[in-house]
C-alpha cells in the first residue's frame, strides 16, 4: 500500500487543533429528533444486504457428481476451503483503503465483483474451475462484511452499532433460510435448459447480488457531511452525538499510520481475534454443512432438507436480534457473548450424543440459537473501543481475518464419510467455542477491571504534563476513556 494514504501524525498531538467553525450550539440534544433521525439513518443504511451463495444447497443438487469430484474423498472440502485464502488476504487491506476510494465506491465494487463471480461459478464445467472461481470470490468478497461493519461505525454511536451490525448477521441468515427456499424451489428446475440443479442455484442466488451491488453507488453517503438524504441540523445533531463520546475528535475520524500500528501491538485486539477464531469454525461448520447435517438425521428428500434448514436459521436471526437490543441498552458484551456459547455448546453435546433424530434436530436449534449471538456481538464490541478510525479499521480487518482463518479448516472436520453424526467436526467445534467462551469472559472481567483503576485515577499519572485535547486524542489509551464491557 501507498504509505502517502497514511498520514504519519496524529493531528493536534503537540499543538491546539484549530478553531472549529461556529454553528448553532445544540447544547440539549432533543431526543425525539435524534430518534427521528437513527430512524432515517437505518432507512437509508440497512437495506444494504449481502446476498449469499449456499454452496451447501449446491452439494444436494448434483455439484460433485457433474464436476467429476470424489464423494469420499476431500475435493469439495477443498474447494468451499480454498475461498478463505485469497479471503483472508484481502480484509485487512480492503478497510484501510476504504476511505481513500470512499465507501460508497469500494464496496459498490467488491460486491458487484462478487456478484459477477458468483453467478459465473453456476457455468463452470470442471473441477479447476470450480476452484478459480472460489479464489476469485474469495478476494473480492473478503473485503464485503468488514467494509460494512466499519461502515456502519461512521455513522452509528457504541449504543447502537450492536443492533445494526446484527443486520448483517440477519441478512446473513435470512440468506441461509432463503437459500433453503430458493433450494427447494430451484431443486425442481433439475434439468430445466439441460442444466443441474446447482447450476440454477449459483445463478440465482448470485445475480441479486450484482444488482445491489450498482445499486449501492447511488445509495451509499460517504459520511454524514455528504448524506444528501439528512438536512443540515441533522448534519450538526450527528456531529453533537460523536462529540459526545471521549476520543471521538475530527483528527480521530481520519486514517493515521500511528494509528494502524498501534492496532497491531495491542494485545486486546489479539484477544478478540482467538476468540473470533473459536467462534467462526462454529459458523462456517454449521453453516455449510446444515443441510447435510439435517440429510443424516433422517430419511427425507432433497427438497425437505431444505426446507427442516430455515426454522434453524431463523431463530438465529431472532435471538441475535433481541440479545443486540438489549446488549447495547445496557452495554454489556461479554455477558451474553458468553451466556449464549454456552447454549451452543449444549447444542454441540446433544449433537455428539447417541440419541433419536429428533433430539438431534433439537441440537442443531440450540447451536444456531447462540451462533449468532457469539459470533455478532464481539464485532460490535472492539469497534466500540476504538474511538479512533485507524485503530478501529485495523481492528475490525484483524479481527474477521483470524476468524475467517476457520474458513480454511472448518470443512474439513466435516468429512464426508463421517457422516450423518460427524462426531469429530461437532467435537472439535464444541471445544473452540468453550475456548472462546472463556477469552470473552476474560476479556470482560479485564475491560472492567481497568475501568475501575481510571476511575479511581490510578492511571492520570501518564498523562500529567498533557492538554485536554492531546489527552483526548490519545483514544483508548487515555485514562479518561471507558471501554464497554
Amino acid at each position: 500500500m501507498d504509505p502517502s494514504l497514511l498520514d504519519e501524525n496524529i493531528h493536534g498531538s503537540r499543538e491546539m487543533s484549530p478553531p472549529k467553525p461556529e454553528v448553532e450550539p445544540i447544547e440539549i440534544i432533543d431526543h425525539v429528533a435524534e430518534k427521528k433521525l437513527v430512524r432515517k439513518l437505518d432507512l437509508h443504511i440497512i437495506p444494504i444486504v449481502m446476498l449469499l451463495v449456499n454452496i451447501g444447497n449446491a452439494r444436494l443438487y448434483g455439484l460433485e457428481a457433474d464436476l467429476g469430484m470424489k464423494s469420499t474423498g476431500s475435493q469439495y472440502q477443498t474447494a468451499v476451503s480454498l475461498l478463505f485464502v485469497t479471503y483472508i488476504l484481502s480484509e485487512v487491506p480492503s478497510n484501510l483503503v476504504l476511505k481513500k476510494f470512499t465507501p460508497s465506491r469500494w464496496i459498490a465494487f467488491i460486491t458487484t465483483s462478487w456478484g459477477i463471480v458468483a453467478t459465473l461459478t453456476g457455468v463452470v464445467q470442471s473441477y479447476g474451475g470450480l476452484i478459480v472461481c472460489r479464489l476469485l470470490l474469495g478476494a473480492v468478497e473478503g473485503g464485503l462484511f468488514p467494509g460494512l461493519a466499519l461502515y456502519l461505525t461512521i455513522f452509528y454511536t457504541k449504543q447502537e452499532i450492536a443492533l445494526r451490525v446484527g443486520y448483517l448477521f440477519v441478512s446473513a441468515a435470512l440468506a441461509g433460510a432463503c437459500g433453503g427456499l430458493l433450494g427447494y424451489g430451484i431443486g425442481f428446475m433439475d434439468g430445466v435448459s439441460g442444466q443441474r440443479g446447482w447450476r440454477w442455484i449459483m445463478i440465482i442466488e448470485g445475480l441479486p447480488t450484482l444488482v445491489l451491488g450498482i445499486a449501492s453507488w447511488f445509495i451509499l453517503a460517504n459520511n454524514p457531511e455528504s448524506a444528501s438524504y439528512l438536512s443540515d441540523r441533522e448534519k450538526q445533531l450527528m456531529t453533537i452525538r460523536r462529540g459526545r463520546h471521549f476520543g471521538q475528535t475530527k483528527s480521530a475520524q481520519e486514517l493515521h499510520r500511528n494509528d494502524v500500528f498501534l492496532a497491531l501491538k495491542d494485545w486486546k485486539i489479539y484477544a478478540f481475534c482467538a476468540g473470533q477464531f473459536g467462534t467462526d469454525t462454529m459458523l462456517y461448520g454449521y453453516s455449510t454443512f446444515l443441510p447435510t447435517i439435517i440429510k443424516g438425521l433422517g430419511d427425507w428428500s432433497t427438497a425437505e432438507i431444505q426446507v427442516l434448514t430455515i426454522p434453524c436459521y431463523c431463530l438465529g436471526a431472532i435471538s441475535y436480534m433481541v440479545v443486540a437490543w438489549i446488549s447495547d441498552a445496557q452495554q454489556k458484551r461479554g455477558l451474553y457473548s458468553a451466556t449464549f456459547g454456552v447454549i451452543s455448546v449444549i447444542g454441540y453435546a446433544i449433537l455428539i450424543s447417541d440419541s433419536s433424530v429428533g433430539v438431534h434436530y433439537f441440537g442443531c436449534f440450540l447451536v444456531a440459537m447462540g451462533l449468532y449471538v457469539i459470533v455478532g456481538i464481539p464485532i460490535a464490541w472492539l469497534p466500540s473501543n476504538q474511538p479512533r478510525y485507524g485503530k478501529r479499521a485495523t481492528a475490525t480487518g484483524l479481527q474477521l481475518t483470524f476468524g475467517n482463518c476457520s474458513g480454511i479448516m472448518a470443512p474439513f472436520l466435516y468429512k464426508t464419510y463421517e457422516g450423518p453424526r460427524y462426531v469429530r467436526g461437532h467435537a472439535v467445534t464444541l471445544s473452540l467455542v468453550a475456548f472462546a467462551i472463556l477469552v470473552y469472559a476474560s476479556m470482560s472481567l479485564v475491560l472492567s477491571r481497568e475501568n475501575s483503576r481510571r476511575q479511581e485515577g490510578k492511571e492520570d499519572a501518564r498523562v500529567a504534563n498533557k492538554s485536554d485535547e492531546e489527552i483526548e486524542e490519545l483514544g483508548d489509551a487515555s485514562p479518561r476513556f471507558r471501554y464497554t464491557i
